[in-house]
């Protein structure tokens, strides 16, 4: 496990790389310690006053005690003022951690970033890159991992997986994987390698995750979905993809039902003949009316992504039961 300090903030405007730390966060925490031993506080709960008082408090807990605290962007300088004495006073085995998501002229108060670290914290600013800036970026990001960037190159991966930060850092690091690179002795890459090792995967894992909606297979559906936000992409695009792939399966199982054979709908399929084959066999496992519903279920998650969604869920807890809907 890795050592923790005694407080974190992490800020910025990149939410999105935000948000990933923050899910890596108190997924390390609940390992290290333990559901019991995460505290979370956001919305109306997240001020400096209880966060302050839950520092102060005694605990019997055993091992490390995490508290995750959501929305200081919001805070005033007299929320971080109440955590000044707190923070000095940190008591050991004892980790809190401060996320702001900022925009415009709603930042972190300045006090918090220097109660952090004379606490002897960490403190890290997550900012946005300017399009113009991101082959430069992605170039500084390959050499961490391994990997030297011909300027060329770095545009060439720009214009292939796009302008998120989040999904250019993961390509580089599949890149890096795939090569089995040694950061000490970074391995060059021109544009034309680029080109070829940089497939777009995130195409490929959208079709899986449709292919596995298609066979109702909920578990495999859920990892693709997970992966593919991890990566950045945006659930309206999945849907795009999602949909696409469920009308076409929808063709197949009527024509299946109507008599055809299995031989004869995929050869008027345009897809190679094994991928043909595979998809035949998923839908096979499905019928029209099973399909007829997942479509109106990935409709109505549509209209819930657009902001018809009732009960405050956010899209990715609405997409996750949409899939369990359509497995089952």
């Amino acid at each position: 496990m890795p050592a923790f300090k005694p407080a974190y903030l992490i800020h910025g405007d990149d939410h999105g790389r935000i948000a990933e730390r923050r899910t890596r966060l108190r997924a390390l925490a609940e390992a290290e310690s333990g559901t019991q031993g995460v505290e979370v506080f956001e919305g109306d709960a997240a001020t400096g006053e209880e966060v302050a008082a839950a520092l102060s408090a005694m605990t019997f807990a055993l091992g490390r005690r995490f508290l995750i605290v959501d929305g200081v962007e919001r805070w005033k300088a007299a929320d971080a003022e109440l955590l000044s004495a707190p923070l000095a006073a940190i008591p050991p085995e004892t980790t809190v951690v401060f996320f702001g998501r900022e925009e415009g002229r709603t930042t972190v108060p300045e006090g918090l970033v220097e109660s952090v670290r004379n606490a002897g914290g960490d403190v890290s600013a997550e900012r946005t890159v300017k399009p113009w800036e991101l082959p430069r970026w992605a170039a500084r990001q390959a050499q961490q991992l391994g990997l030297d960037l011909h300027p060329a190159a770095a545009r060439v991966l720009v214009g292939l997986v796009g302008e998120r930060q989040q999904r250019l850092l993961r390509e580089l690091e599949k890149v890096a994987l795939e090569l089995g690179v040694d950061p000490a002795a970074p391995t060059r890459l021109d544009a034309e390698q680029v080109e070829e090792l940089v497939v777009v995967s995130s195409e490929r894992k959208s079709w899986t995750l449709a292919d596995a909606l298609v066979a109702r297979d909920g578990a495999a559906a859920t990892r693709a979905y997970l992966e593919l936000r991890a990566q950045g992409e945006r659930l309206t695009g999945l849907l795009y993809t999602i949909a696409r792939r469920l009308r076409d399966a929808l063709d197949v199982a009527t024509r299946l039902a109507a008599g055809e054979s299995a031989a004869q709908v995929r050869r008027g399929l345009r897809m190679p003949p094994k991928v043909a084959e595979a998809f035949v066999a998923d839908v096979q496992r499905s019928d029209v009316a099973g399909l007829r519903a997942a479509l109106a279920i990935v409709a109505d998650l549509e209209l819930a992504s657009r902001g018809g969604a009732r009960g405050g869920l956010n899209e990715d807890t609405l997409a996750i039961e949409a899939i369990a809907r359509i497995a089952a």
